[in-house]
């Protein structure tokens, strides 16, 4: 509040009636509308879970993993993509955290929200502005009929002045909307982090789903140079007299088939490569050199601990988010409601005015006012209640999405749960039936060399191993993939890794 000096004039009797009736009226101020309580996450008349259905699914089956394969660290472990042991993997999730472009524009909503707390924070405090003002006028000969010229010379004037205006708030409207911006403020921050939790993810898929498919190219190329042998057999045989064309057609057939397998699955792996350099932040040619060396799939943890809902609940960063706007939305509410009450503003000015420059801020030009301003809407209350009840409908709507993304938040972890248990045993039968089918595939060509069979049975044995050996590179890739979807659905444990501003790349 400004200062006035009373040192050269007693105080006006409106001031000196005027002080104890704000006091008192500050003491009683009170906050009108609904205090913020976290409602029941999935609803009256029912119970949120203690544990996950399918966690048991999840703890006693046993995945198909190499000897590298390690334990997994505890799912509330920062960074868990480190736990792969891929260091190209980390550094590319890294990048994306760095550089992505989504992440940019989630930052900078998070940056608006915070000005705007900023900006509801200043009407906590009086607003102060100056003024100055240096003018010089003339009458006319019709503003001034009858006299002379002389007489209508030139008058200057000259002003300076500060001001003051300071909204009381003794039912809490400012307070409601500082809270409401608060809580707005860190919804967009759990916004941000989930959209960090989607990038990692969506890196991490690509990653893997590019490793089966680099996987899967091998087993066609391999695949390919087999049946190619095979088939220089057959025409050797041919042209000794002791094959047939027939034979030597089904042969290049066959071989003609897988090769035509492998243009697709070469766009496949360009498409992922492009896809994952987009994520970084990057054209989409910029990681191609990179990334084509293939490499294997990172070992898998022998076993996830998906904690319990509680824990999921408080740490996945869209139910959070949706639980702040419910705080905000409620708040609004007393915003609206403290239009029923009237508005209180106290307004003061303190100056210098003179008829020339050189006499401002001598004692007799000062000039000052205070003023006490009260605006009621009390008859317009009609319009006042129907903001009320739309600020009510919000927060409804507001505690159904909450509610909404609770429930969203158990059914994905949940499917994640069982599919990643399902994932893990079809991967057991899978690499089975691969090393089945290439052990097939060895003896009958054994036996066809030796006479024990015909061709049909060895180009059997040949398609049987690139269709074992294919849907095996492909239920491994799905079971990492499930890995990391689960690793999303339990937000990975890292919601409160927010870049910093300096970290992001380009900023």
């Amino acid at each position: 509040m400004m200062s006035i000096d009373t040192r050269r004039a007693p105080r006006p009797p409106m001031l000196r009636a005027l002080v104890p009736a704000l006091a008192a009226a500050l003491l009683a101020a009170c906050t009108v509308g609904p205090d913020f309580v976290r409602p029941d996450p999935v609803g009256p008349g029912a119970q949120a879970p203690t544990a996950f259905a399918r966690a048991a699914d999840e703890a006693g089956t046993a995945i198909a993993t190499d000897a590298t394969s390690t334990v997994a660290p505890a799912p509330t472990d920062d960074a868990f993509w480190r736990s792969f042991g891929d260091a190209q993997l980390t550094a590319l999730v890294e990048e994306a955290l760095l550089a992505n472009n989504d992440l940019r524009i989630a930052l900078a909503r998070y940056d608006r929200a915070n000005a705007l707390l900023r900006n509801a924070r200043f009407d906590q405090i009086p607003t102060v502005t100056a003024q100055g003002l240096a003018s010089t006028s003339r009458l006319s000969a019709d503003q001034a009929p009858g006299v002379p010229r002389a007489g209508r010379d030139d008058v200057e004037s000259y002003s300076v002045a500060a001001s003051a205006a300071w909204e009381l708030d003794f039912f809490g409207r400012i307070r409601r909307n500082v809270e409401a911006e608060r809580a707005d403020t860190e919804a967009s921050a759990n916004d941000l982090a989930a959209v960090q939790v989607a990038i990692v993810g969506d890196v991490a898929r690509g990653y893997f789903e590019l490793r089966g498919l680099q996987e899967r190219l091998r087993v066609a190329r391999d695949n390919a140079e087999n049946q190619r042998d095979t088939l220089q057999l057959v025409q050797a045989r041919f042209d000794a007299g002791r094959g047939t064309e027939f034979d030597t057609s089904r042969a290049r057939a066959q071989l003609e088939a897988t090769l035509a397998n492998i243009p697709a699955l070469e766009a496949a792996v360009a498409v992922t490569e492009h896809r994952i350099a987009v994520l970084t932040g990057r054209t989409p040619d910029a990681l191609i050199g990179q990334l084509d060396v293939a490499a294997p799939l990172p070992a898998l943890p022998d076993r996830l601990d998906p904690g319990t809902p509680g824990d999921l609940l408080r740490r996945r960063p869209d139910v959070i988010a949706a639980e702040h706007r419910l705080h905000a939305a409620t708040a609004r509410i007393g915003v609206a409601t403290a239009d029923l009450f009237p508005r209180f503003t106290l307004g003061g000015l303190i100056g210098s005015q003179a008829m020339v420059a050189s006499a401002l801020f001598e004692r007799d030009s000062e000039t000052h006012v205070v003023a006490l301003g009260i605006d009621w809407s009390f008859l317009d209350a009609g319009r006042v209640r129907a903001r009320i009840a739309a600020a009510d409908a919000n927060a409804e709507g507001d505690l159904a999405r909450y509610r909404q993304s609770v429930l969203l938040a158990l059914e994905d972890t949940e499917n994640a749960l069982v599919r990643h248990a399902r994932a893990r045993v079809e991967d057991q039968h899978r690499e089975r039936a691969a090393l089945d089918s290439a052990n097939a595939a060895r003896l009958a060509r054994v036996r066809y060399e030796a006479g024990a069979i015909d061709l049909f049975e060895v180009l059997d044995a040949e398609r049987s191993q690139l269709a074992a050996q294919d849907a095996f590179a492909d239920a491994r890739t799905r079971t990492a993939v499930s890995v990391v979807a689960l690793y999303r659905a339990m937000a990975g444990g890292w919601p409160g890794r927010m870049p910093l501003r300096e970290k992001i790349a380009g900023r």
